[in-house]
């Protein structure tokens, strides 16, 4: 049996992709720790660190960087 996938999203409130991920990932019954890089600077500048972007959204699945929805690139990663 496959490992649990860790996934992480960077979002903010305002951005339709992000919520359009959070729904991918909801129909396909994937947790996820979510931060909002709006409010949250410390998530901000890790997120910043890790993938040199400033755009939302991120997911970090497993510790590999996927920026913007990419429902086929999410999919391959996800196994689904």
């Amino acid at each position: 049996m496959d490992k649990p996938k860790k996934v992480k999203i960077y979002i903010t409130p305002t951005c339709s992709y992000c919520q359009v991920l959070k729904e991918f990932l909801k129909e396909n019954n994937i947790e996820y720790e979510e931060y909002d890089v709006a409010v949250d600077a410390e998530k901000r500048e890790e997120m910043i660190q890790k993938t040199g972007q400033l755009s939302v959204p991120v997911i970090e699945i497993n510790n590999e960087f996927v920026v913007g929805f990419n429902k086929a690139t999410l999919s391959q990663l996800l196994g689904i």
